[in-house]
């Protein structure tokens, strides 16, 4: 069979692969003018390919539509991947948390892998070619694309591979989804996922560059806990960062999109509020004839002390001796429960991820093929899938791009 993929991303050159191996013809359409510039990017250059923990823990990491994932997952699993990039000329290696990585730490090297593999296939790779829609048979099936160029492109098969909506420069304008759109295909509202938060109060500002380490991130809807998380977070000129921060915007942008809301922060996530009075009780012991601004060095950096100290509501200058029982309260609280107000995530540009696009019951979930027009796949982030991060989201790629091509008989 004649197959176009259009998309060079990880789930397009996936699917190319896979379709080319079942013995059809393959061209694989791209806007740019080269492959897998999205991967370049990904895992700060060094490309987090996959996640080596097990099938069980890896559901439990996916955010959208986890039971649509079982077939193509299944399928094409995390050792699937981890077996193709080390038997094409691409080593990996396995860090913190099963992340896993060329060994090289270069994502050019994950490019390369996948382009060797499709030249060693006859896949055809045509550059600068955007499509622009596609052609539909009188019968309602697929029967091509048509490009920039106007150039009607006949096809057996299509396979849709063009991303989503984040990190528009790299040619994930969402131009693919709204095609599908265009069809009738239904769209679940794209929002940018895994995405720093801004905040009301100045905190990003003030305390910019400011990183914390092994504290409790948690995200309050009224009484109700949406996200609590622990790990490493980070403060910027417009709010806050990080990968606790990132990963807690998935659950965010899920249920709260555009509302105001208030998180906090627990600094000090080991100790009890009993067992953190001790502590403080301790320094103030020691410290017994500072002012109580001067007081707090071992508790926390130096450059959160003076917004401590201001948001405590304890006189600075005042002895800790004479600080009361009342006023150790309520730093502990403050400590325990640090209050901030995220008015809002930074948007697609700073997006590393898209969250919605084409609706999942439009998909065949065994097939990755268009319920509403026979013959055309759907594969990776144009479909309302995602994950945290971690290497998670780019194996739904890898899995849904290989069940994809691999589905065409």
């Amino acid at each position: 069979m004649n197959v176009i993929v259009v998309g060079g991303g990880a789930a397009g050159m996936m699917a190319a692969i896979s379709a080319a191996e079942k013995g059809h013809t393959v061209e694989l359409l791209e806007r740019n003018e080269k492959l897998g510039k999205k991967i370049y990017i990904t895992g700060k250059g060094r490309c987090n390919v996959t996640n080596a923990c097990d099938l069980e823990e890896f559901f439990t990491n996916i955010v959208s539509n986890e039971k649509f994932l079982y077939s193509s997952i299944y399928q094409y699993d995390n050792n699937a991947v981890i077996d193709f990039f080390e038997s094409n000329g691409c080593p990996l290696k396995v860090e913190r948390g099963n992340r896993v990585f060329p060994v090289s730490d270069h994502a050019s090297d994950v490019t390369k892998a996948l382009a060797d593999k499709m030249k060693s296939l006859g896949v055809k790779i045509t550059f600068y070619c955007k499509v622009e829609d596609l052609i539909i048979k009188e019968d309602g099936s697929i029967g091509g694309v048509v490009t920039n160029k106007k150039e009607r492109k006949i096809a057996d098969r299509v396979i849709l591979a063009t991303g989503g909506f984040s990190y528009e420069p790299t040619g994930s304008d969402g131009s693919g989804v709204r095609i599908l759109e265009k069809y009738g295909h239904k769209i679940a509202q794209p929002k940018p996922a895994l995405v720093p938060f801004e905040l009301k109060e100045d905190y990003g500002a003030r305390l910019q560059g400011l990183a914390l380490k092994n504290v409790n991130f948690f995200i309050k809807d009224g009484k109700k806990k949406i996200y609590d998380g622990f790990g490493e977070m980070l403060f910027t000129h417009f709010g806050i960062s990080g990968p606790l921060v990132i990963s807690a915007s998935s659950y965010y942008v899920k249920k709260l999109y555009g509302k105001e809301v208030k998180c906090y922060i627990d600094l000090k996530p080991a100790l009890t509020e009993e067992q953190l009075d001790k502590r403080i009780l301790r320094e103030f012991e020691e410290n017994k004839n500072k002012q109580f601004k001067n007081s707090l060095d071992k508790l926390f950096p130096a450059k959160l002390v003076p917004l401590m100290v201001e948001l405590s509501g304890i006189n600075p200058d005042k002895k800790v001796n004479e600080v009361t029982k009342e006023e150790r309260k309520t730093l502990v609280h403050l400590i325990k429960n640090w209050e901030m107000t995220i008015t809002g995530t930074r948007g697609f540009r700073e997006a590393i991820i898209t969250q919605g696009g084409v609706a999942v019951k439009g998909v065949n979930p065994s097939t990755m093929e268009s319920k509403v027009i026979p013959g055309l796949y759907i594969a990776g982030e144009m479909l309302d899938i995602d994950a945290l991060t971690g290497g998670f989201n780019l194996q739904l790629a890898w899995s849904t791009g290989y069940l994809a091509g691999n589905s065409i008989e």
